[in-house]
């Protein structure tokens, strides 16, 4: 027999007493075994003896617990969750590399094969993960990973140096900004993709298809939906074919997305997307030549995000606040900070960046952070620039004002350009203005944007994507 409580299990979970009373327990068997009337100060050898058994003790229990704690798949994390993931077939992901789409030129007919070596202005080497052959048209858009996992920033037009010659093969740049990689997978987002793949045994199910997709080595987002009509319906800015299925994936190889689709998702299904690949079925009872399917799902295209942030400012503000600033956001853009990265389809709140901004230190007093995109733009207008002089020859929504942010689609406006002054022309609309970077850009369709809003929403179609150059610092 022993006064010493022990642990309990309840309907709420597993209760372990208090340390105050294991010590009392303790004490009243040590008083028991010798017959009572002893000093049971913490002075005192029995005192002394008594604290370090219930020590010993409440350790046990502590660790009981924990144990406990960790079968729970909502609590576990490290070798505990890794082994319940195994459960399912699914192992954590290691550190992913910044996933770039880049415009590949050259002569028609050159082959540019897996594992071709680019390098972008800040000495990053990055290699092709799937091959392709450069048509009439003279381009070719192949995917590019960084040689080294993690996050790395790759700012559109960034990426424009062929490192390994192919003969044939005569340039290379990348029209958007590249998918920040991420660090090795957190406990909550490997929780969250096994809680996605638990349905990925299933055929026909969404969350069969997404699972399946999410779980194909190098994907960094997927979002999937479907149109059960008979008519064509629009889904966050998407309009879907009828009785069609929906997939949106970013990085990965296409062969491996497709066949993920096409192995779970219904039968008869239409598929809807910009990327077409042809799979074979393998399956036992077939043989060559195998029936082949042509499987499409989307490749997202970049959504430019624009942020501001103002500080109060102070005498322990640093000299690199801006770049302290930068980093902050796009390491939580990333989901580097344990929260959740920006997601295709997904609403982008100001609120997210706050915590990551006050864990710089005690010098940051955050007034506010707003947000744009070019879903948000204040202007939308056709122009060109040459030097620092930008010609607005149309105007398609909104007003051009001094300080708005350009954005293009294709990647050619340098990140943090804006309006300094309209030089001629109809005030706000078509005329010439003055912009603060240097660069040629060629006319296309661009966008003003001001930040000033709480939240932006990237639609289904879009992987939103930001650059140091369009965070913005205010000190006041």
């Amino acid at each position: 027999m022993t006064n010493v409580p022990v642990p309990l299990f309840t309907a709420t979970g597993l209760q372990i007493p208090a340390e105050s009373a294991v010590l009392a327990g303790v004490q009243a068997d040590i008083q028991a075994a010798f017959g009572g009337n002893l000093n049971m100060s913490p002075a005192t050898p029995q005192g002394q003896l008594a604290a370090s058994i219930a020590a010993i003790v409440g350790n046990c229990y502590s660790l009981l617990l924990q144990y406990t704690n960790l079968v729970d798949p909502a609590l576990t994390s490290g070798r505990m969750q890794d082994a319940i993931g195994r459960i399912y077939f699914q192992n954590r992901i290691g550190a992913q590399p910044t996933v770039v789409l880049a415009t590949c030129t050259g002569l028609a007919g050159v082959v540019i094969p897996v594992n071709s070596q680019a390098q972008d202005n800040a000495g990053n080497i990055y290699i092709c993960t799937q091959s392709g052959t450069i048509p009439l048209s003279g381009s070719i858009v192949l995917p590019f990973a960084n040689l080294i996992p993690g996050p790395t920033s790759c700012a559109a037009g960034a990426l424009n140096v062929i490192y390994q010659a192919i003969p044939g093969w005569d340039a290379i740049t990348n029209v958007a900004a590249g998918a920040i990689g991420n660090l090795t997978e957190t406990p909550s987002q490997f929780e969250a993709r096994r809680v996605a793949s638990v349905a990925q045994n299933s055929i026909g199910w969404l969350s069969a298809v997404l699972g399946a997709v999410l779980n194909v080595p190098g994907v960094l987002d997927a979002y999937a939906t479907e149109n059960t009509s008979n008519n064509p319906v629009t889904i966050g800015g998407v309009t879907l074919a009828p009785n069609s299925v929906y997939v949106c994936a970013l990085g990965g190889d296409s062969l491996a997305v497709a066949t993920a689709i096409w192995s779970h998702k219904g039968p008869g299904a239409a598929y809807n997307g910009n990327t077409l690949v042809s799979v074979q079925d393998t399956s036992p009872g077939y043989l060559p030549p195998y029936p082949t399917y042509q499987v499409a799902y989307e490749t997202p295209a970049a959504l430019q995000i624009v942020m501001s942030v103002t500080l109060l400012n102070g005498p322990l503000v640093p000299a690199n606040a801006l770049a302290l600033v930068q980093n902050a956001i796009i390491n939580a853009f990333a989901g580097l900070d344990g929260g959740p990265r920006a997601k295709i389809g997904s609403n982008i709140l100001t609120s997210r960046y706050y915590a990551s901004l006050i864990a710089l230190g005690s010098w940051v007093q955050v007034k506010s952070v707003y947000i744009s995109s070019q879903n948000t733009a204040v202007a939308v207008f056709g122009g060109s620039i040459s030097a620092t002089t930008m010609t607005v020859t149309s105007v398609t929504s909104g007003t051009l004002g001094i300080g708005q942010t350009l954005i293009d689609l294709t990647g050619s406006i340098i990140s943090g350009t804006t309006i300094l002054a309209q030089l001629t022309g109809t005030t706000g609309g078509t005329g010439t203005y003055t912009v603060s970077n240097s660069h040629n850009v060629t006319a296309e369709l661009i966008y003003g944007v001001v930040p000033t809003l709480n939240e932006v929403s990237a639609n289904i179609n879009q992987s939103p994507a930001i650059n140091a150059g369009n965070i913005t610092l205010n000190l006041v």
